[in-house]
Parts: structure tokens; sequence; C-alpha cells
């Protein structure tokens, strides 16, 4: 593989022109994936923000759900913001009943746990792996509530307006090759989070 890996970002919902900009500057070259043959020409997806239930459901539509599954059980690099946090985990909590999971992740995700849209806030956040503070944009964001032992956590917030109390919410994590992050950073103009993954991606070939 060159040093510029191919990386999709699933074209169906959600910020896709922001993560192909970020991701090019990260150096890499992004490519919109609505198709199964689409998939497997990248080296990695990132899976955007967007309505989660929704979302797996055009997976399905477009044939889309399975041939994922299968690339990122094989190892293939993905990573989640908000919405692509929810379905890359292998559980989530005040989803639809039919909602699909990808299971990329140990985790179990509570959607929309820090309140809906009117409730979106901002906050700087200490990211392993990353020098200096990350600033992080939280639309109707979920949280991890559990990680399993393979499960490494890159950052937490609490203190947040709003939530009842001041607990330390798991808001990144990294398991092997899939990263997620319950923020959206591609909505910032610091390019670090996706220059991690990016990295991830170079490694893993």
């Amino acid at each position: 593989m060159s040093s510029e890996p191919v990386i999709g970002v699933l074209a169906m919902q959600g910020a896709v022109r922001e993560h192909v900009a970020m991701l090019a500057e990260a150096g890499a070259r992004a490519v919109p994936v609505r198709r199964a043959a689409e998939l497997s020409e990248v080296d990695g997806l990132v899976l955007p923000g967007g309505e989660s239930t929704t979302m797996s459901r055009l997976l399905e539509s477009f044939e889309l759900l399975e041939p994922l599954r299968a690339r990122i059980a094989a190892g293939m690099p993905a990573f989640g913001s908000c919405a692509g946090m929810i379905l890359l985990a292998r559980q989530t909590l005040d989803g639809r009943p039919d909602q699909q999971q990808l299971g990329g992740l140990d985790v179990v995700v509570r959607r929309n746990a820090f309140g809906r849209q009117v409730d979106s806030f901002e906050a700087d956040l200490d990211f392993a792996g990353v020098d200096g503070t990350v600033h992080a944009v939280f639309i109707r964001a979920p949280w991890v509530e559990k990680a399993g032992d393979g499960v490494e956590v890159l950052a937490s917030v609490s203190g947040v307006p709003g939530v009842d109390d001041d607990t330390a919410r798991i808001v990144a994590v990294r398991q092997g090759a899939v990263l997620a992050t319950a923020f959206h950073p591609e909505l910032t103009p610091d390019v670090r989070v996706h220059r991690l993954f990016v990295d991830l991606v170079r490694k893993a070939a």
C-alpha cells in the first residue's frame, strides 16, 4: 500500500464532505462509499454522524450491512463519529428493537445520552494519543455506558450542563483498528483525530 491509504466515507447521511476534506488533509485519499463494490476497494472506512436507526436501515437497503460486518470482523480499520459510534457498538441502549449493530467495538452505548439537539454542547477534552486538548462538538451525542476489557478509553467528559451528576462519561474509545468518538471532529478545523485514524489504517496494512 502507498503512503496515501484509500479511506471510504459511508455516504448515506451526515457530514460526508467534511470527513472527506479532513481525511485528505490528514494524508489519505478519501472516497464516498454506498455500494459493496466500493467498500471492497478501500483500506478503511469512516461512519459519520446522522441518525443511527436510519443509517442501520439504509445499510440493509443498500446491501452493505453484511459486507461491512465481514470487513470489520476481518480487521478493516473503521472510525465512527456520533451515530457511527452507535453502529460500531455491540449493543445500544435506548435504540429501536430492529436497529442493527456492526459489532466492531466491545462496548455498550447509550443513544442520545446527553439529550436532544437543544442540549448540544462543546468541551475541551484530554485525548489519549493526541498532544494537547481536543475541542469536541457534541450534537445529540451518545456515551459509552460500558467498555470491555479490550477497549482503550481515549477521552471522557464530566460536568456537562443538563446531566444530573458529575460522573465522567466515556466519549472516545479504540479497540484494535476500530476508533469511535461520541463527538464530531469533522466540525472543527482540528485534523488530529482524523490523522490518528489515518495512521491506524497505515499500520493495519
